[in-house]
């Protein structure tokens, strides 16, 4: 094993300049691909913060007894879909408006009799905000008898849910993209070197080397070469990130498993790269 690492090492001095355009070239596919990683895990925290505000109100009808809902939020806080249920009096209504809607606080107060009905208030646990879970509740919710009508805002949720697969997807046709462009270079450098060493591999082969003993040190050389450019794409990314972060807006970085998760994508491409030039072009020689 540390043979073959040695190999792979000494490649770099053989052909530095070729090396370091090969990391270089993965470093900023990469980079690209971690800049829109970065304005995915922004979007995807600023979602998840919208979706944090969905709530499902169910208006009761007047003159439903206490008891009644009392025990009917008790069944709906066992749904496993949700996080809690809170009831909420024709009185506590009518304080909230006049708290909250300030415009018409004078005309709320000269009002005989409270217009506005009691309801139970239902916020949802994290990964049942999307607009199936959400309908499900709300179908759930009209069953119950003394429900007059349930309320969540429809539309901004199954906008909240093409938003998160536009993001999903548009992440994941850059990715493949850039990966394309990456192993198509890491290829061509070590189908370079397997020609570079044409003559070598041929009296390896004439001793009795096999060809997983010479293919090995390539492999390792294209992992190397994708490692070090994912840890690259990782530091211009972060530059990028300060840069933001100072001038433009508050932004968050990736957390240790995302950038782990680029820097073993881009050791993953190098590998990937190297097996699909190594493999066609040592037949040739």
């Amino acid at each position: 094993m540390s043979l073959v690492f040695r190999e792979a090492l000494l490649a770099f001095r053989r052909a530095p300049l070729l090396s370091a355009l090969s990391v270089t070239t993965i470093a900023f596919s990469l980079f690209v691909v971690g800049l829109f990683g970065l304005v995915a895990v922004n979007l995807e925290q600023a979602l998840r913060q919208v979706a944090e505000r969905v709530e499902i109100v169910a208006y009761l009808l007047p003159g439903t007894p206490v008891e009644t809902v009392t025990m009917a939020v008790s069944d709906i806080a066992t749904f496993p879909e949700v996080q809690s249920a809170t009831y909420v009096s024709e009185d506590e209504a009518l304080t909230r408006a006049r708290t909250e809607l300030v415009e018409f606080r004078d005309v709320l107060r000269e009002l005989e009799r409270n217009p506005l009905p009691a309801s139970i208030e239902l916020k949802l646990k994290p990964g049942f905000r999307d607009a199936e879970h959400v309908n499900d509740v709300a179908e759930r919710l009209k069953g119950f008898g003394f429900v007059d009508d349930v309320r969540f805002g429809r539309d901004w949720v199954e906008k909240l849910d093409r938003l998160h697969q536009i993001a999903a997807a548009v992440g994941l046709v850059v990715g493949a993209a850039f990966a394309v462009v990456a192993i198509i270079i890491i290829g061509t450098t070590i189908r370079m070197a397997v020609l570079q060493r044409s003559r070598e591999i041929a009296i390896m082969r004439l001793v009795g080397a096999t060809d997983g003993f010479i293919r090995s040190p390539f492999l390792v050389q294209g992992a190397i070469k994708g490692m070090l450019g994912g840890l690259v794409a990782i530091a211009l990314s972060y530059a990028a990130y300060a840069l933001i972060n100072r001038w433009l807006i508050q932004a968050s970085f990736f957390s240790h498993q995302q950038a782990l998760g680029i820097v073993g994508f881009g050791t993953l491409i190098g590998l990937l790269g190297s097996a699909t030039s190594v493999g066609r072009h040592l037949r040739r020689v």
